[in-house]
């Protein structure tokens, strides 16, 4: 027989938890109205959007914003560039940041403490745009995949988050066994440390490929060979030259309705661009979520 002991919420907890869902739902709707607005906007009559008739579902539902967006080559192109550079960009982040950082973790590295200063003295100071660039360009990367993913091989703080981790959830004692066992510090670390720290390296992936995801700076300083524009920076000109042809006030009589249908779209393919630009990530989040939670936790909160 199972006895089942029901506390009572008092008056106090019963306030307390009313405006808990008050606050929650309202925090709720101020998230979710951005989004949805997004959506229906990206589908809906562009006339409906310009006017404000369509201030949360879609109205007049249409796609040729999308239409537009993914008949335009340019769009394809910047999506395979932008993964190729995510991938490939995540993957030189990974493999600088996950053995420095383990490497730093270790007591027995002989100066450590040294080279943890350096590397975060330069989260406090930096050479600066042109002299970044000066070296870029000494190095032959201009206007190559290269100069998309080596400047920014590691970032400092993500190395420490990775070597706190290292420090606080891999036991000494089993890299102890495994030296008495004979095992090398390359494979130490191959065999052992690598598998059991999968919950970083998903979050170290996570934030490396979304700043790769999302990045247009490298590319609007390094290239100018639009063949190798990734996708931010694809979009960043078609938004800029709808922009520009919206505020031309240089414009015949009779191109004025043609101009002013024109607008209307562009009002659209912008919240189009936006879903295109942000679809890929947000369906690759939740697949991560689990170890994103978990690694942050410990490589952030413990010791």
């Amino acid at each position: 027989m199972q006895l089942a002991s029901v506390i009572k919420d008092t008056k106090t907890d019963k306030i307390f938890k009313f405006f808990n869902y008050v606050f929650l739902t309202l925090a709720m709707g101020v998230v979710l109205y951005p989004l949805i607005y997004i959506v229906s906007a990206s589908i809906s009559d562009p006339a409906t959007v310009n006017s404000g008739e369509m201030w949360l579902l879609p109205k007049g539902v249409t796609f040729e914003g999308y239409k537009i967006i993914f008949d335009n080559p340019d769009i394809w192109k910047g999506y395979l560039n932008t993964i190729f550079y995510t991938v490939l960009g995540t993957v030189i982040n990974l493999a600088v940041t996950i053995p420095a950082a383990y490497a730093l973790s270790r007591r027995d590295f002989a100066g450590r403490g040294l080279l943890m200063g350096m590397f975060v003295l330069t989260m406090f100071f930096s050479g600066g745009l042109i002299p970044t660039y000066l070296v870029v360009k000494n190095l032959g990367l201009i206007d190559t995949v290269w100069s998309m993913v080596l400047p920014n091989a590691a970032a400092v703080w993500n190395i420490i988050v990775a070597r706190v981790f290292f420090q606080t959830s891999i036991p000494k004692e089993l890299e102890e066994a495994a030296i008495i066992d004979g095992c090398s510090n390359f494979k130490m670390f191959a065999k052992i440390i690598l598998p059991l720290s999968m919950p970083i390296i998903a979050v170290m992936a996570l934030f490396y490929g979304v700043g790769h995801w999302n990045g247009y700076f490298n590319a609007l300083i390094y290239l100018s060979d639009k063949a190798l524009y990734p996708l931010q920076l694809v979009l960043r000109e078609i938004l800029v030259l709808q922009e520009m042809s919206s505020n031309s006030t240089e414009i015949s009589s009779s191109l004025a309705e043609a101009m002013n249908s024109k607008q209307q779209l562009a009002a659209v393919i912008k919240y189009g661009v936006m879903i295109v630009s942000t679809l890929p990530i947000i369906i690759i989040y939740p697949f991560l979520q689990r170890f994103f939670v978990k690694g942050v936790m410990i490589g952030s909160l413990k010791g």
